[in-house]
């Protein structure tokens, strides 16, 4: 069993927590090749993205009121396993309407991991301590995005679509063992009410009414719908438009995302010394910065893959500094709420994210402007919340 507070705990909580990314971005460079299976529109084959991100916010309502009664490790294990037999179901999708559906129902299971580390480091640590973790966390996560679509170019230039799925199966199955033999239960003291849909509601209310938590949920969901932007949009626009091979687009989405790793290994080293509210704001003006390059570089015709990955590094900059200090603030009032204050700030987090994707997914044409704009405009709403509500978020920077 793992050591509660130890690296090889918050290495674990952070291969559970990019299950998501992992499962968005493995597949990115097949969405052409998925297009061309089923004859499906660049429309459809989005909604194979947009349905997983609804999957993804659906289930965050349910998991963490659940761990708060029940305990993180038994309904953790739970959410994998329908993970992974939702995703081995995937392969055998006859149609893009049924792989559809079944990426909602994966997105489901796979939303349980992230939702349960965080309430596990909130149970562990409080403020910018929790920032620390969150920031390593999200280092450990961040790899993902580098290493997935190199793995699922690879599997789409030698073998198809499905190849991706049985991956990502495997690691889903992986994680169901590490959790099963090492992980700690975290929770001391479990919710003494019955879980009912009143009592989720009334926890809920509660959460709501702290302003803290609403300006750091704000910064979250615009700077988390801005990395949807890109994610939605960034294989038909560096493959289409800008025509880089399945193998070329997987080494432009790593190198953007580099961005990020180095975003949360800057977070996780200063935070402690800064206090939560200031990486906050450095991220935030990073968010600005990449989005409003993006769109000046489209604006003056100067967009070329190479500017457009390196706005969108800019931007994951900042998200890698905002995102996991954000998040653990949101957090920090609720000890005894850390369940249900991450299922909701999840479940908000990701509809914003499914709402922008969808935008994107339809606005996708001959031009860079369906991802520069959203990004332009959420980064510099992300730095203006936190410009407006430093009174508000004081009693918790450090």
């Amino acid at each position: 069993m793992i050591k509660p507070g130890s690296l090889a705990l918050t290495i674990l909580l952070g291969l559970l927590s990019a299950i998501g990314p992992f499962s968005t971005d493995m597949y990115v460079p097949s969405l052409p090749g998925i297009s061309a299976a089923f004859g499906a529109t660049t429309q459809q084959v989005q909604l194979t993205i947009s349905s997983y991100l609804v999957g993804f916010a659906l289930g965050q309502i349910v998991y963490g009121p659940l761990s708060d009664r029940y305990g993180r490790k038994p309904v953790l294990v739970a959410a994998v396993l329908l993970y992974c037999i939702t995703t081995l179901l995937c392969t055998v999708s006859t149609s893009i309407e049924m792989l559809i559906v079944l990426r909602l129902f994966q997105a489901f299971g796979g939303c349980g991991a992230i939702v349960l580390a965080r309430a596990i480091v909130r149970d562990l640590y409080a403020g910018a301590r929790a920032g620390r973790e969150m920031a390593i966390i999200a280092v450990v996560m961040g790899l993902a995005p580098l290493v997935a679509p190199l793995i699922g170019g690879v599997l789409e230039t030698y073998f198809d679509w499905r190849a991706n799925f049985i991956a990502m199966a495997i690691v889903g199955l992986e994680c169901v063992a590490l959790v099963w033999w090492y992980l700690p239960e975290t929770l001391k003291t479990r919710a003494a009410e019955p879980v009912s849909l009143p009592s989720v509601l009334r926890s809920y209310r509660i959460i709501l009414r702290d302003r803290s938590y609403l300006a750091h949920l704000g910064i979250v969901a615009c700077a988390y719908a801005g990395l949807f932007a890109w994610i939605s949009g960034a294989t038909f626009l560096l493959q289409d438009l800008y025509e880089l091979t399945a193998m070329a687009f997987a080494g432009a989405f790593a190198a953007g995302s580099i961005g990020f790793l180095l975003g949360t290994t800057v977070a996780a080293r200063l935070v402690v010394r800064l206090g939560l509210g200031r990486i906050i704001g450095l991220g935030c003006g990073a968010l600005a910065m990449g989005g409003v390059a993006m769109a000046s570089f489209t604006a003056l015709g100067m967009d070329t893959a190479f500017t457009i990955v390196l706005s969108a590094a800019i931007y994951l900059f900042g998200l890698g500094l905002a995102l996991p200090q954000a998040t653990a603030a949101a957090l920090t009032p609720f000890p005894e709420r850390a369940g249900a204050a991450s299922s909701l700030l999840g479940f908000l987090q990701q509809s914003a994210a499914s709402a922008c994707g969808a935008l994107v997914g339809a606005w996708l044409g001959a031009s860079a402007w369906p991802i520069a704009a959203p990004m332009a405009l959420l980064g510099m709403a992300a730095l203006a919340i936190w410009l407006m509500t430093r009174t508000i978020r004081a009693t918790i920077m450090h």
